[in-house]
């Protein structure tokens, strides 16, 4: 029953993490650029992510384009793209597969070795799918820090680090935790019978060995057994 709550708590965990992904590819703000321009009443904040750049300024007004080349794109953002898309795919196909291996299903009928088979290979792409997201994030924040201290590029040209950089790294964090744990919560298969093995040896027989023999019980005097003596 433990395993069975500890299951639940981690696989809504880790669709959490998930959806927080979705939302990671999806928003703008990997990096963000506050300036002010040579009109001190107007300021604008130009945010860029992997599939467009947006500049929002003070007036509530944006506009968003998206990038003409993906070519033109710098190396960490196309990594970004590629990873963040394998990310949303191993995370959907882990869903899939933590439900068909949960011990609240029906899925794999009453086989328990081939339900914690399956709930331990959607914890480990529950793990995998976090180290997707992981790269990418990581990646874009070393770049956007190194470019930041870098006395050779503009200071028009400078980002910091966006909203989306730092929801991806708690993403990344709640999905490999969720899929370790919800590894760990599948019972071990060990060679030769597994459970079925330990059960067995689990169990109490009465003693079957032979008991040491008794003597044999004293049989009845009859007149066939004994000689009867002759009285005069």
């Amino acid at each position: 029953m433990v395993n069975t709550g500890m299951q639940l708590i981690s696989f809504t965990c880790a669709v959490t993490g998930w959806v927080m992904a979705i939302a990671v590819t999806a928003l703008p703000q990997w990096k963000v650029s506050a300036f002010i321009g040579s009109n001190i009443l107007t300021s604008e904040i130009k945010w860029e992510g992997i599939w467009m750049s947006c500049i929002y300024q003070t007036t509530g007004h944006m506009q968003c384009k998206t990038y003409d080349s993906m070519l033109a794109l710098p190396p960490d953002l196309q990594a970004a793209r590629a990873l963040m898309c394998v990310a949303i795919f191993l995370g959907w196909l882990s869903c899939t597969v933590s439900c068909c291996g949960m011990k609240c299903t029906t899925c794999a009928g009453d086989d328990r070795h081939a339900k914690a088979g399956i709930a331990l290979s959607g914890g480990v792409l529950f793990i995998l799918t976090g180290l997707c997201v992981l790269v990418p994030v990581s990646w874009t924040a070393n770049t956007v820090v190194q470019d930041f201290y870098n006395p050779n590029v503009p200071v028009m040209y400078k980002r910091e680090l966006g909203q989306a950089i730092y929801l991806g790294w708690a993403s990344a964090v709640i999905l490999i935790i969720s899929g370790a744990v919800l590894s760990s919560t599948c019972p071990h298969i060990e060679r030769g019978g597994g459970e079925y093995h330990q059960g067995y040896m689990g169990r109490s027989f009465p003693n079957l060995r032979p008991s040491p023999l008794a003597p044999d019980p004293p049989k009845p005097i009859t007149s066939n057994s004994v000689p009867l003596k002759e009285y005069v």
